[in-house]
């Protein structure tokens, strides 16, 4: 082929060429400066919303400490409303139950004044009649329960708070009981005594056959000795007391003597039967254990005798028989009812400790009872009256494992 026919070649670009560069040069981002200011609209917000951080705990205080005070005051400022909203609640229920009162008679499903047959809602004056047949059936007989309450400085403030559902249960029980026992609290003072008088309003100073003592328990087994042998409110000889004193040969009618007998799982002897004008000690102390055998201890050194339940002569436990002192109490009103230890036991005791009677090796069905003073598992019982309600809504870091203050029961709330 010719030269002259052939394509002439393409000349390479040099590159070192100002306007090769400028067009294969990529575009230039402007200099950080230069760039949008995408984040003033954050900074605007804020601004609106820099509000001052809440404050720390103060000095000497722990974090976890300060938030348990802090959800405690933002409690007590709420208690006001709580008692509001309460009281509308009782007006709701009154009304509800005027309405289908009102209902039932309209559909002729109750009786009239003068009908013979019974009033599905009987009016205020059956009601104390009924209270009152309940109380004639009831028979008070003499021996007495002290709950010792000097351990107040070794209790926190949740473990005072269940001794105090404790006493109120132990005095609820007592009061259904069809043999009833003279029930006493001494050292009645510190924390505990505030508790009673302030946020459970006094009620306690209502209460049926409950004597409070400022003294040490000797002091109240003094004062007991007259409680039992007054002629009117003694009580009498009757139940399973009638039949431990005739099997030891007592007279009916000797001169009122009793001991008195400190309750511990560490006890010298083993409580075999509950003998009249007796006064027997249970130390008021929820510690979780921290404290064994304090109660022996201190009733040792003052020279009085001790006794332990005898639990492990009708039981074989699968846990500890250190228990709660409302069950201890409640141990000691079914024996006067049945005068076995066994069937109390097993009425008492509940489930989960395992219970079971050597005998039969039946499994217990019933709640929770105990030997000695000490909390079995911070079980306690409801407060009485409007205020203990008020106290089962606290905030979890004052709520005791067990019952809570809801599930107080009828015959603490009649008294009040």
């Amino acid at each position: 082929m010719a030269d002259d026919e052939r394509p002439s070649k393409m000349q390479k670009r040099e590159h070192d060429s100002p306007e090769g560069e400028a067009a294969f040069a990529p575009s230039e981002q402007p200099p950080p400066s230069e760039a949008p200011d995408t984040s003033a609209p954050m900074d605007v917000d804020q601004q609106e919303t820099n509000v001052p951080s809440k404050p720390g705990p103060p000095p000497g205080m722990t974090k976890s400490a300060w938030k348990k005070l802090r959800r405690q005051q933002e409690w007590e400022a709420g208690r006001e409303q709580r008692k509001v909203v309460r009281r509308e609640k009782i007006k709701a229920r009154k009304q509800r139950k005027r309405d289908e009162y009102a209902e039932a008679r309209a559909n002729g499903s109750t009786a009239d004044a003068e009908g013979d047959a019974p009033r599905l809602f009987p009016h205020k004056k059956e009601r104390q009649a009924l209270e009152k047949a309940r109380n004639q059936r009831a028979t008070q007989v003499p021996i007495t329960i002290v709950f010792d309450c000097s351990f107040d400085d070794l209790m926190m403030d949740k473990e005072l708070k269940s001794l105090g559902q404790q006493i109120t249960r132990a005095y609820s029980d007592n009061r259904s009981a069809k043999y009833r026992a003279h029930l006493a609290v001494s050292s009645f003072g510190g924390k505990l005594k505030e508790r009673f008088d302030g946020v459970l309003a006094g009620h306690y100073k209502a209460w049926k056959g409950f004597h409070v003592c400022e003294q040490d328990y000797m002091e109240a087994a003094e004062q007991a000795k007259g409680w039992m042998a007054d002629p009117k409110t003694g009580g009498v000889v009757e139940g399973a007391l009638k039949g431990s004193e005739q099997a030891e040969g007592e007279p009916a009618n000797d001169t009122p003597q009793g001991e008195v007998i400190y309750l511990s799982s560490e006890g010298t002897e083993t409580l075999h039967t509950l003998r009249p004008y007796d006064t027997y000690i249970i130390g008021g102390l929820v510690d979780k254990n921290r404290y064994k055998g304090i109660c022996h201890q201190r009733a040792t050194e003052r020279g009085i005798k001790t006794a332990k339940l005898p639990i492990g002569e009708f039981l074989q436990m699968n846990s500890r028989a250190v228990l709660a002192t409302n069950h201890v109490n409640e141990i000691m009103l079914r024996w006067l009812e049945c005068g076995d230890w066994g069937e109390a036991f097993m009425k008492v005791i509940p489930k989960r400790k395992g219970g079971q009677l050597r005998s039969t090796g039946e499994e217990d069905d019933g709640e929770e009872a105990g030997p000695t003073a000490k909390d079995d598992e911070g079980e306690g019982e409801a407060e009485a009256g409007a205020a203990a309600k008020d106290e089962g809504e606290e905030p979890a870091v004052e709520k005791v494992e067990g019952e809570t203050a809801d599930t107080a029961s009828a015959a603490a709330q009649d008294d009040v």
